[in-house]
């Protein structure tokens, strides 16, 4: 068995490819409320067509993981684990949406449904390549891990964070089908730092603005006092800098993420998303509370941006600060020169004529949770268009691609012949 013989019959397959990834999708799995029962007995009743009796580890019964193991021909190889999340984001009560949220509708290449794109073709993309790599493991050297997780789009506490305390479902490096576009490969992430604020003041009338400014004036200033942390210089990696600062590289992360990307991917940027303040017009308030979003560039701490802000806190005694831990997280990356950057670019290259470049991503995924334990993890996906939007749909054709990128890429890995 080659690669060539492997990649021939994932073609005359791809009718089942389909048929699962619309199946996948039709089993509604908002998170929240987090319950992936349906969604994960798709992947279960899979998983068993194809002669493989997965485990079920669910420290919360509606939010089931669903993990398989197996070991290759030799097992005297390396460690791969693939990873991806069954659960998705909420569609509300849909009304907006052109077809049913869970339709699985397939229309003009492509296909309809909340989740396909994050991350449903992503996580269908890696139990499928894990089904051919178990079903020819006797030509393969090493071993390999299947999660598929419930949990991600709240934070991981019962999914890949809770699985990642058992070494088993570690491995040598993971690799995951997030929709970071096919252009990209992600070697890295910005963390998280959320803050809430509190303003506390006399309140008045809104005529005795000598008395009080008011908690909602003092407030507009400490959030464009607090712009300060924008302009903090990360400690990067050896190389990355320079590498970051490379054409090719500046122009991918734009095309990905959007014009400008480039420019913030590296620097921490601040986003004040929620403000309370006031109960009537004409009253001076006496209580303002407004929630910040800090992104954290890989190479800066959390620490570094407190002891800045807790600076600019002492020209406001009416402001204090609490860290909303469990909403916090550090950046995280890996070596983007990595063996499996390679593979991955140049199946990637092969199947869809052009090379992925490596870049780090603005958002957060599970990739953080290995690569927290110092585990090398990438992701290859389906481009991120309508991820999240009303009417969210996947290309076939982009799915299809990922699915070979990350089979052929597992097969080399694991030390199957090309």
């Amino acid at each position: 068995m080659d690669a060539k013989t492997l990649l021939a019959e994932i073609d005359a397959d791809n009718a089942a490819h389909i048929s699962f990834l619309q199946s996948f999708t039709q089993a509604p799995s908002p998170n929240p409320p987090g319950d992936t029962r349906a969604a994960a007995n798709v992947i279960i009743d899979y998983l068993r067509s194809k002669n493989i009796e997965p485990e079920v580890i669910a420290p919360q019964p509606a939010m089931p993981n669903i993990v398989s193991d197996m070991v290759c021909g030799n097992p005297d190889g390396p460690r791969l684990t693939m990873n991806g999340h069954i659960d998705v984001f909420t569609v509300g009560d849909g009304k907006d949406w052109s077809r049913d949220p869970w339709s699985g509708d397939v229309e003009s290449g492509r296909l309809h449904g909340r989740g396909t794109v994050d991350m449903k073709a992503g996580t269908a993309a890696s139990i499928i390549a894990y089904s051919y790599l178990h079903k020819y493991k006797e030509y393969l050297k090493g071993s390999v891990g299947l999660c598929a997780v419930s949990d991600e789009e709240t934070g991981g506490k019962w999914g890949t964070k809770y699985l990642l305390d058992d070494p088993r479902w570690r491995g040598d490096c993971m690799i995951n089908a997030e929709p970071g576009g096919i252009n990209t490969i992600r070697f890295g992430e910005k963390g998280t730092l959320r803050l809430t604020f509190e303003v506390r003041t006399e309140g008045a009338h809104g005529a005795y603005l000598h008395r009080s400014l008011g908690a909602n004036r003092i407030a507009a200033k400490l959030i464009n006092d607090l712009l300060e942390i924008e302009d903090i210089v990360p400690s990067l990696p050896p190389g990355l800098e320079d590498y970051m600062k490379q054409p090719e590289v500046r122009r991918a992360v734009d095309e990905a993420m959007g014009k400008g990307a480039a420019d913030i991917v590296l620097k921490p940027t601040l986003n004040i998303g929620t403000i309370h303040g006031g109960l009537k017009v004409n009253m001076i308030p006496d209580l303002c509370i407004f929630e910040a979003d800090i992104r954290l560039p890989i190479g800066l701490k959390a620490s570094e941006v407190l002891d800045v802000i807790q600076g600019i806190l002492k020209a406001y005694p009416e402001a204090s600060l609490k860290v909303q831990e469990a909403a916090s997280n550090p950046s995280s990356s890996c070596d983007h020169e990595h063996p499996m950057v390679g593979i991955l670019a140049r199946h990637a290259e092969s199947i869809l004529g052009k090379k992925p470049v490596a870049i780090p991503s603005l958002g957060a995924t599970d990739c953080k949770h290995y690569r927290y334990k110092g585990i090398p993890a990438y992701i290859f996906g389906v481009s991120p268009e309508t991820m999240a939007a009303k009417d969210e749909s996947v290309s076939i054709d982009e799915f299809i691609a990922v699915l070979k990128t990350h089979v052929l890429s597992a097969w080399e890995f694991l030390g199957g012949a090309l």
